[in-house]
């Protein structure tokens, strides 16, 4: 398993803008890419204009068929247009995996 996890941050009115193609992304993504465990955007709590990201994947040949999607170069077209201040992003290789909480 994959797991990719990271932040962009933007302008913070620039993140309402960002919302439907972020929310378009994330659909085409969970319902379209069979190697898709988990795919998640969140604004964060404290600090506005932080985009946070959260993805999970079967394996690195499900990452890297994400990035040639279509609906990955619109996402990336949005967010050239957004006066991005900072990010990172990294991939982790998932090998164990434990459960601190389940309901």
């Amino acid at each position: 398993m994959i797991i990719v996890e990271g932040w962009v941050r933007v302008a913070a009115e620039d993140i309402e803008t960002l919302r439907p193609a972020a929310q378009a992304m994330a659909h085409a993504t969970k319902t379209s890419e069979p190697g898709c465990l988990e795919y998640a955007f969140a604004t964060d709590l404290f600090e506005p204009g932080l985009l946070r990201i959260i993805e999970r994947w079967k394996d690195e040949a499900a990452l890297a068929a994400h990035f040639a999607t279509p609906h990955m170069a619109a996402f990336n077209q949005a967010l050239g247009g957004a006066r991005i201040t900072g990010a990172s992003i990294k991939v982790y290789a998932g090998e164990e995996v434990r459960t601190i909480m389940e309901r």
